[in-house]
């Protein structure tokens, strides 16, 4: 039974994506609602009927009250036993499976499925976009958001059949039922009505902005927290602890301060409330007796109109409780559409083929990006790289090295100017095709807390455990693999690396870094300061392993170390975003300019780039 309704809906049906979704908040909601369609509309229906059902229950109380003042306990049986009967059957058996099938529609087809759906597509939707829109926000804030937003958007889900559409049924029933036992007691209803709306929508007005303030300060406090947590060791190196708590403090108090606003408002509204209420109490009971020492209403009548209003007594709170949980996830989920419904910028052509690699030629021309600046980067950068040359790159930093690599690998497009790969436009191409086109080892070579052969086998997903390890001892990590040990007791590959690869020594997770991009065996290869991290018996050992891998191959290597790039066919040497040099090593070294100057300081095969 549970598995028939909580299959339903499947969260993970297939989509195709939308790169601009709904900027409001709620066309955002009904394009992840549309799967829901069916079982929405059941469900409010199952909701109106039980709210139905519980006013005919309390109508059925006072019919009751009247029919025992007025009949004589000795025939009272034989006359109204059948009816009995049949509502004792009614409410043990239809009534349970009316409430029933509410909550398992409520609580296994929506709020597990709506949830999962809206994190899934939203996870889907980030992680389409560009490595610069990650650059520009807090990787902690980003997952909080996704965390968030799916969960309130299910409970809002939850209170519209749950809480609304059963206490707006209810009410109108309330009404009606009164209206039957007596028209005049309608009036305090009324009146109570009307001052209860104001209340509600004193409530709502302010519930929604205040959650959503209170929702962004918990995303940025949940961002400082995360940062520094990523840094831990920068954080300890500098003995920053204090400081780091003092950054932490501002986002915490501020958490603090607008989830104090927030529950100011829970606190008028409670209190308001509860004035309320007796007003309903007061004015309906004690105008259903007045009626009864009139003469002209029933015990029975006021015997119902009591039930319902000590019973509208206990639902208010409820009620006014799932109105402002409503808007206060409506709240949350506005500030995270802040995240989800960023349109994407970078994004495939349409009709985007996939890369016909057939040489490897690589083209730069007129090439400028300042990343939306007039500094950094490069300006009209023009470069041909022929199939299987390989190329060197020098220069100071921020000379604009890395964004060259950048913009190869689509990571941004160019301000201007046009990059080509077998004379193919790479922003007409797909962008998977592209980078399964490139490998690449990064100066900074993160891993995944993952196993180690799962880092590996990041390369190329197919690929056998055989292969992999041959790829390991290709980059000289085959040995120190086998000696790895977690804190869970799994060794060798199976031996988790920690958050980006923390547990491993830089020269490790270079060195596996290295075997993931032998396995993953691109046609065109990138090398950011690869060796970096490694000392230089290791940079030794692996060298003809790193000119074994640029064997046809387009080669396009970043080094401040020149052991790494003086054998290369070509040296640029790129100077404020410009090729300032071109030529050999021993050609360059002859020409007396920036690249023999940092020849000629180079010490232990380092050279001196730093900017000036």
């Amino acid at each position: 039974m549970f598995r028939y309704f909580e299959n339903l809906v499947d969260p993970y049906v297939p989509h195709g994506g939308n790169d601009t979704p709904p900027a409001r908040l709620w066309p955002f909601l009904k394009e992840y609602s549309r799967p829901f369609a069916r079982v929405f509309t059941v469900t409010g229906v199952v909701a109106v009927v039980v709210a139905i059902v519980e006013i005919w229950l309390i109508y059925y109380m006072g019919r009751l009250v009247d029919i025992l003042s007025d009949s004589d306990p000795r025939t009272f049986l034989a006359e109204y036993g059948l009816e009995l009967g049949l509502v004792a059957a009614f409410i043990l058996l239809a009534r349970p499976a009316f409430q029933a099938l509410n909550t398992l529609l409520l609580n296994q087809a929506i709020l597990p499925n709506y949830g999962t759906l809206m994190r899934w597509r939203a996870h889907n939707h980030v992680l389409r976009q560009s490595v610069g829109w990650f650059e520009n926000d807090f990787a902690g804030r980003i997952a909080n958001r996704i965390m968030q937003a799916p969960p309130a958007a299910g409970e809002a889900v939850f209170q519209v059949f749950d809480a609304i559409a059963f206490s707006l049924a209810y009410l109108v029933g309330a009404a009606f039922l009164l209206y039957t036992g007596d028209p005049r007691l309608v009036l305090p209803l009324l009146v109570w009505f009307v001052l209860y709306g104001i209340l509600v929508r004193w409530t709502v007005q302010r519930v929604g902005p205040a959650s959503k303030a209170s929702s962004d300060a918990r995303s940025m406090t949940t961002g400082r927290v995360v940062d520094a947590y990523s840094n831990i060791h920068s954080v300890k190196l500098f003995a920053h602890e204090g400081k780091e708590l003092d950054y932490a403090h501002i986002a915490i108090e501020e958490t603090r301060r607008t989830f104090q606003r927030e529950m100011r408002i829970f606190s008028i509204m409670d209190m308001s409330l509860v004035v309320l209420n007796g007003l309903l109490i007061v004015g309906v009971v004690g105008w259903g007796i007045w009626l009864w020492v009139s003469g002209t209403s029933s015990v029975g009548v006021v015997a119902a109109a009591t039930a319902l209003v000590l019973r509208l007594n206990a639902m208010t709170g409820w009620i006014m409780w799932a109105l402002t949980s409503f808007f206060r996830s409506l709240g949350v989920v506005e500030e995270g559409m802040e995240t989800i419904a960023q349109p994407i910028h970078l994004t495939d052509a349409p009709n985007a083929k996939p890369l016909a690699l057939t040489d490897g030629a690589i083209a730069f021309d007129d090439v400028t990006h300042h990343y939306g600046g007039g500094k950094g980067g490069v300006t009209n950068l023009t470069v041909h790289i022929a199939p299987g040359e390989k190329v060197g790159l020098i220069g100071r930093s921020g000379a604009g090295k890395s964004t060259l690599v950048k913009l190869l690998l689509r990571f941004y497009d160019p301000e201007q100017g046009r990059i080509a790969i077998d004379d193919q436009d790479i922003t007409r191409i797909s962008q998977d095709s592209l980078r399964h086109a490139i490998g690449m080892v990064q100066q900074d070579s993160s891993l995944l807390h993952r196993s180690v052969a799962d880092n590996i086998r990041y390369g190329r997903a197919d690929a056998t455990d055989a292969q992999v390890q041959a790829a390991a001892r290709k980059a000289q990590a085959h040995d120190f693999i086998l000696d790895l040990a977690d804190p869970e007791g799994r060794t060798g590959y199976d031996a988790q690396v920690g958050e980006r690869g923390v547990k491993l020594s830089g020269g490790q997770r270079q060195r596996i870094a290295l075997a993931r991009v032998i396995l993953k065996d691109a046609p065109i290869l990138v090398l950011d300061e690869a060796t970096s991290a490694l000392d230089s018996e290791v940079e030794a050992a692996i060298q003809d392993t790193l000119y074994g891998m640029m064997e046809g191959k387009t080669v396009i290597a970043i080094a401040h170390r020149l052991s790494t790039i003086a054998a290369m066919d070509r040296i640029l040497v790129i100077d404020d975003g410009t090729i300032i040099e071109e030529a050999t090593h021993d050609e360059l070294l002859t020409r007396d300019g920036l690249y023999a100057q940092f020849w000629a300081r180079q010490s232990g095969g380092f050279i001196d780039t730093a900017a000036e």
